[in-house]
């Protein structure tokens, strides 16, 4: 069966509240988020948002469009039919007897994962790769008791040079705004 999991990738002007008004935005049009992760770009004053989005519980294309109502948002792409890297970021603080350890460890190698922290009864394992890599090692840790778990939510671009998110801004008219009104005395011009 094919994902119905679609990856979109915003990116914003970096100012206080924009995620604040794209989380109100969804919560508005009740669209189900999977994930969304915010971070830096390499332009300055840009952020990059990585929504994922199941287009079995809510209309991909509507994101998008609702998206460019936020007037901060410079450019919306989906990115899930490109070829691109994905990835995740997991901590995982699993219960730890002096019995277990080692087999936990054996584990945690085996996924190429980090033990970064160590404690009497626990260990915390940092984890990347796709959801699939995080899921497999999570299910084997679970038979030793989760302590807890904190992910990242999909993180993505496409590979080379394909896919540049930078190269346009969205059209002028899908900002929103109004045209400036004619000044007193002046004749209003329409696009007749």
């Amino acid at each position: 069966m094919a994902s119905t999991k679609h990856t979109l990738v915003a990116l914003v002007e970096d100012k206080p509240g924009v995620l604040n008004q794209v989380a109100s935005l969804f919560r508005r049009r009740g669209f189900n988020i999977e994930s969304i992760a915010v971070g830096h770009t390499e332009l300055p004053k840009i952020s990059r948002m990585t929504i994922v989005v199941d287009e079995a519980t809510t209309a991909v294309d509507q994101v998008a469009k609702q998206l460019y109502k936020v007037v901060e948002v410079v450019k919306v792409s989906d990115i899930t039919h490109d070829n691109i890297v994905a990835r995740e970021l997991a901590l995982i603080k699993v219960k730890a007897t002096p019995t277990t350890r080692s087999e936990i460890i054996q584990i945690v190698d085996i996924f190429r994962a980090d033990i970064v922290d160590v404690a009497p009864d626990s260990l915390v394992v940092q984890v990347t790769g796709d959801e699939d890599k995080i899921d497999s090692l999570y299910n084997l840790l679970r038979g030793f008791g989760i302590k807890e778990l904190a992910r990242t939510g999909r993180i993505a671009m496409t590979r080379g040079t394909a896919g540049a998110l930078v190269a346009a801004r969205r059209p002028e008219k899908a900002r929103h705004r109004r045209p400036p009104r004619p000044r007193k005395g002046e004749a209003e011009i329409s696009n007749v």
